[in-house]
């Protein structure tokens, strides 16, 4: 039987734009220290590492983490996009579960360019060239960012299968900016209006600037334990429980329909969910906080519905009446999201894990969710491979104590 799997400790750095003197050693060994500090253990108490990267030459893990310690520990180095510090996460969780270690800590870093470049090899086989020839079938390409182009056309099949507006973006963005103006570690801190959204710079199709996240500079970090361990440890009272993991990627659909929401992960997003609400028995309307993808207005927008946050077709409707937000349904994007806190690529899916910990340890200050001793806090997070459309991640998570019933 899967033993069971904790959060223990976070950290991460401040979010910045990309051109800073950081470099990725020393945003990494910050993150992690701060994990470390967080769980009260020391690097020595560690079994396994798995870091997480996308820019950088082989075994970047091993040169951030000699500065924390040198232990002779496996240190496990991890590549797979936007998904990138969540299958960090992921692949730590399932080092636990299986009885391999009791002590993991997950770090995803990452040092960006400005721009994204095309590909860094010309010599061989582009990773996306089917999704590029699927792209072209359906429209025309042009000269705009390819992400852009995928996303700004999921939205555009949107609207018009379901009657939702520019207006439902800019308002997804606008509050994700709202939310990043309280969190000290986010990249964006102004807070733009819908129609500041708006009338930005206009990307594609009906995305414009303010609805696409940056590139950023940053690193997150997660110490995870066992049950047994967080007893010996003494941290039951800060102990995180993952209920679920999902991890999903395409099935054939993704080149059978003509569909940009396909393309851009519906289908994946909603398969996830299913499998997560039905193996942990939790259902959608248990969900107080979610941290999602929203690389662009438009994933947040079609994203609301593969979680069954709302019904098919109905996300405008949620976005309209608030329920996306304090005092709606479901919070979601509390930490401010990729669009405002910002996106780098190994850090986000730790930094997306750091903020439901902390939200549901009622540690979150100005941005809290929801914090007494009768409320049941659940939060989800979900992550997907944003340039490749290639692989969904859902967690559930929540914090109880090992021998008492839900507290938070």
């Amino acid at each position: 039987m899967p033993r069971k799997v904790y959060v223990v400790g976070v950290g991460m750095t401040n979010f910045i734009k990309p051109g800073s003197d950081s470099d990725y050693p020393e945003l990494g060994k910050e993150a992690a220290l701060a994990a470390l500090a967080d769980a009260r253990i020391k690097y020595d108490d560690v079994q396994q590492a798995v870091c997480g990267y996308v820019f950088g030459n082989s075994t970047c893990g091993q040169r951030v983490l000699y500065q924390v310690g040198m232990t002779g520990i496996p240190i496990h180095n991890v590549n797979n996009n936007a998904a990138t510090g969540s299958s960090a996460l992921f692949l730590a969780k399932q080092l636990i579960e299986g009885g391999i270690s009791d002590v993991i800590l997950a770090v995803g870093f990452e040092k960006m360019q400005p721009t994204l470049s095309p590909t860094n090899f010309r010599d061989r086989t582009h990773p996306l060239d089917r999704f590029l020839q699927k792209m072209t079938e359906m429209t025309e390409l042009v000269e705009a960012p390819i992400t852009a182009q995928g996303f700004g056309n999921a939205a555009m099949e949107h609207m018009k299968k379901y009657g939702t507006t520019e207006i439902h973006l800019a308002k997804i963005a606008a509050k994700n900016y709202r939310h990043a103006s309280k969190n000290p570690k986010a990249q964006g801190k102004c807070d733009y209006t819908v129609e500041e959204v708006l009338k930005s710079r206009r990307i594609y199709g009906p995305l414009t600037k303010l609805e696409c996240c940056p590139t950023s500079d940053g690193a997150g970090a997660a110490v995870l334990m066992s049950e047994e361990a967080v007893i010996k440890y003494g941290l039951q009272s800060r102990a995180v429980e993952v209920l679920g993991m999902e991890m999903v990627t395409d099935t054939p659909e993704l080149f059978t329909e003509n569909s940009f929401m396909t393309l851009t992960g519906y289908n994946m997003t909603s398969l996830a969910a299913q499998r997560i609400y039905q193996k942990t028995g939790i259902s959608p309307k248990q969900v107080d906080v979610v941290e999602l993808h929203d690389c662009f207005a438009a994933n947040e927008m079609v994203t609301y519905e593969g979680l069954q946050l709302c019904g098919v077709g109905e996300a405008g409707k949620f976005i309209d009446a608030g329920d996306n937000t304090y005092g709606g349904r479901v919070v979601v994007n509390p930490s401010g999201g990729l669009i405002a806190k910002g996106h780098p690529l190994g850090a986000t899916g730790l930094a997306q894990c750091a903020e439901l910990v902390w939200q549901l340890r009622g540690e979150a200050g100005e941005r809290q969710v929801c914090y007494n001793i009768e409320c049941t806090l659940l939060g989800m997070h979900i992550l997907h491979q944003a340039m490749g459309f290639t692989c969904k991640y859902h967690f559930l998570y929540t914090q109880h104590l090992l021998f008492g019933i839900l507290v938070k």
